[in-house]
């Protein structure tokens, strides 16, 4: 009986050290922050916040994946005590919902095959990517819709996905599910971030303009006769329609389909009807803002570019604020374009409309003199941009009797070497200087720098040796000026402290390793300084400070600053650093060109501000992308293009603004816009 107690006692002390044992070494440690979230959510596992379960999006709460009050089955209430958890505000969360991306079903695109497998869109992809010529064509078999928790999708009549934007949550359910990315998440920011794909169905004329403006879904709406609806389309990419619609070269008509049967489609002239529709109902109508989110951004110089960059900043959330250097906004548009062609009051109708959407204005303020890049950081700016303008701004406003700078450092080349000859055009001297492009002549620039007093300079250049703007005595004479030249490399980055340049990074543009040189100061070659986003650069110890103390602590000791470069196109790495081919060397083409650098400006901004990762740059479309295309129209009648001839105001007329097009004659416009898909088009119906 004893030995069946000991032995008793013996296993029970065994068992348990096993499992003392068992516990520390297969221990899960649960966050309490995690713990407390998934008590609070409502438990329903409904799937709505796009996560598989309460505890799931608890997890992506703590982590900073989603919002507070991303749980699409709670209240308020819910939300509030989630903050409380992570001690944190709620704000407002911008609506998200699901956006189908095709326009043409199986019953009216080009098929390859009839296809009777499986009704799942993933297992029809699999058979050469499905039975629709068109490569991302929506398959139209469903899968979006039975993965969609809430009701909010559901198939229409033209075998195309539809979506309930009441119902719909945002979760993005149906954007995992489908194979060809053709119904994906939207919202504003996302439309105003985005840079357009392989993987889209983007019409000839869309990728031809260069704020990328839906044209086709603008035309349409011309044609069921919501212009508001058709403005409004506009101003998603495009916040001076009324201005472009009377100087646009129109890039888009020389894409446009028609002109392989007959003239393009007047999309430009269909813009003017309509914004002048607006104009002169004397009724703005504004797109949509996100909102608010706290941030201040100083964009430099009131131009096209810097104008249209506080507007998409605005439309993003922030709180934008142009300087500009002289008494009116507008740039070259003001300066020097003939009155014939654009009136001012068309070009004030629209910068009112910048100014509506929440910019602030500060007029007669020139950087480097009135206020300084750091200055406007330490003021609590969150970013500052650069849209200073190129050489022909300053000689439209008159400002080249003096040596321009905008950020500590830095100065033109053309400045450098006018002072050589005129002494009221002073450079300071650097003692350590490095000279971005210039080609032949840097070695003039170099013995000025020498006669100056620098030290130390370093020649970036873009080129390759062999192919460099530098014969063999002028490496010699740079040489013997002690100029070192780094060639096949750009520059990505400055850094700064307080009113002090103190490096730049730059990338060898073949393998993209980037290096980092001290300089004092930085010579650009171009008439034009660089389009950069400056922010202050604060290490981990200095946030928690001032999440703990609630001020901005930077102030109490030096501010450092960087200043980065706007994201490129892919074209291997050749394109990254400054005075690439995508970067603006004196002055923009074209005004809708600039306003295209405004938007992108102000994606990179939210990006930097937030520490988000730039959109995969290899998949955006590119002049060198191949995309499928079709080379001839079938089934499409000969419809005469209507040429738009400039009505004069006659006396006693309510339209203060010319409309070119009567309605009449947009509508029979709009109706010949063959409504394109990627190699769809809208045919035409057989007679009898």
């Amino acid at each position: 009986m004893f030995q069946s107690i000991l032995m008793m006692g013996g296993l029970g002390v065994a068992i348990g050290t096993v499992l003392v044992i068992a516990s520390k070494t297969f221990y899960v440690y649960e966050d309490p922050k995690v713990v407390a979230i998934d008590d609070v959510l409502p438990g329903a596992n409904c799937g709505g916040c796009g996560f598989p379960g309460c505890n799931a999006n608890a997890e992506a709460i703590v982590k900073g994946v989603q919002d507070v009050n991303s749980c699409v089955a709670a209240g308020d209430d819910v939300a509030m005590a989630i903050a409380g958890i992570m001690g944190v505000s709620v704000s407002d969360k911008e609506p998200e919902f699901a956006g189908p991306g095709c326009y043409y079903g199986k019953d009216d695109a080009d098929m390859e095959y009839k296809y009777l497998g499986v009704t799942d869109c993933r297992a029809a992809a699999l058979l050469f990517g499905g039975m629709k010529v068109c490569r991302i064509g929506c398959l139209g078999l469903g899968t979006c819709v039975k993965a969609c928790m809430f009701g909010a999708l559901s198939i229409g009549s033209d075998g195309l996905p539809k979506v309930d934007q009441k119902k719909c949550t945002g979760c993005g359910a149906c954007e995992r599910v489908c194979p060809k990315n053709i119904i994906r998440l939207t919202s504003v920011t996302r439309r105003i971030m985005r840079e357009y794909t392989k993987e889209e169905c983007i019409t000839p004329c869309q990728r031809a303009c260069p704020t990328g403006i839906d044209i086709k879904e603008y035309i349409r709406l011309i044609k069921e006769g919501d212009y508001e609806g058709s403005v409004k389309v506009i101003k998603e990419r495009n916040p001076f329609p009324t201005v472009i619609s009377r100087i646009c070269p129109a890039p888009c008509e020389f894409k446009c389909r028609r002109l392989m049967q007959d003239e393009s489609v007047a999309i430009n002239h269909l813009k003017r009807f309509v914004c002048d529709y607006e104009m002169n109902q004397n009724k703005r109508v504004m797109p949509y803002k996100a909102p608010a989110t706290g941030k201040k951004v100083a964009v430099i110089g009131g131009g096209v570019e810097g104008l249209s960059s506080a507007f998409f900043t605005a439309r993003l959330g922030h709180d934008p604020t142009i300087f500009e250097a002289t008494d009116s906004l507008g740039g070259i548009l003001r300066k020097a374009i003939d009155r014939e062609r654009l009136s001012m009051d068309v070009l004030d109708w629209d910068i009112e409309g910048v100014k509506e959407m929440g910019v602030s204005i500060h007029t007669n303020a020139k950087a480097g003199m009135d206020f300084t890049i750091e200055g406007l950081l330490k003021d609590n700016f969150d970013a500052v941009f650069t849209a200073t303008g190129g050489w022909d701004s300053r000689l439209a406003r008159g400002d080249i009797d003096r040596a321009a700078t905008v950020f500590p450092g830095a100065y033109l080349l053309i400045d450098l070497l006018r002072s050589k000859s005129d002494k009221n055009i002073s450079v300071p001297s650097g003692k350590n200087v490095v000279i971005a492009g210039g080609g032949i002549s840097v070695p003039d620039a170099v013995d000025i720098l020498k006669e100056n007093g620098s030290k130390k300079i370093t020649v970036i250049s873009r080129k390759y040796p062999d192919d460099s703007s530098f014969d063999s005595e002028a490496i010699d004479k740079l040489s013997n000026a002690g100029a070192t030249i780094i060639y096949n490399a750009g520059v990505t980055k400055v850094t700064g402290e307080d009113g002090q340049l103190k490096a730049i990074e730059c990338v060898e543009l073949d393998t993209g390793v980037k290096h980092v040189i001290d300089t004092d100061m930085l010579i650009i070659g171009s008439g034009r300084f660089p389009e950069l986003v400056f922010m202050p650069v604060r290490n981990e110890e200095q946030e928690q400070e001032e999440e703990e103390e609630e001020e901005d602590t930077a102030n109490n000791g030096p501010l450092v600053w960087e200043g980065v470069e706007l994201q490129k196109k892919p074209d291997a790495n050749r394109e990254l650093g400054l005075l690439s081919n995508q970067d603006v060397i004196s002055e923009y083409s074209s005004a809708v060109a600039a306003i295209n650098g405004g938007r992108k400006a102000a994606a990179a901004i939210h990006n930097l501000m937030y520490g988000i990762e730039f959109q995969e740059s290899s998949k955006f479309i590119t002049e060198q992308s191949v995309l499928q295309d079709v080379a001839l129209l079938n089934n499409v009648d000969i419809v005469p293009k209507n040429i738009m001839e400039l009505s004069k105001i006659e006396k006693g007329s309510t339209d203060k603004f010319s409309t070119g097009f009567s309605i009449e004659e947009a509508q029979a416009e709009a109706n010949r816009c063959l409504r394109c898909g990627l190699v769809c088009y809208e045919k035409s119906k057989a007679a009898g």
